[in-house]
């Protein structure tokens, strides 16, 4: 295998790939803020997703991992905001396009 890695390049593909990923939900936030629609998001899932970003946060603050710690509390806090939406939106029904 080649030379190791510094840890200041690991914390780079850290940081780059938690970029990738956490910013991979803001669409869906944004289109679910939007359209009001949540017929699509399953709450088990965002439930089951939810709970297992927390558990990567708290793996992440265990060994103390600034790019883990960073990516997941994003991601957890876009992730609850969907739930919170989901909960929300699924109370009344979508807009009608077009009426005000």
């Amino acid at each position: 295998m080649g030379p190791a890695l510094s840890p200041d390049t690991i914390d780079l593909i850290g940081y780059a790939a938690a970029i990738c990923t956490t910013a991979s939900w803001i669409p869906q936030v944004l289109r679910t803020w939007r359209s009001r629609s949540v017929d699509d998001l399953s709450l088990g899932m965002l439930a089951a997703f939810s709970t297992g970003v927390l558990l990567w946060l708290i793996f992440g603050l265990a060994l103390g991992s600034r790019p883990i710690i960073a990516a997941n509390a994003v991601t957890l806090a876009l992730n609850l905001l969907l739930v919170v939406l989901r909960i929300r939106f699924a109370r009344r029904p979508p807009p009608t396009p077009g009426l005000s």
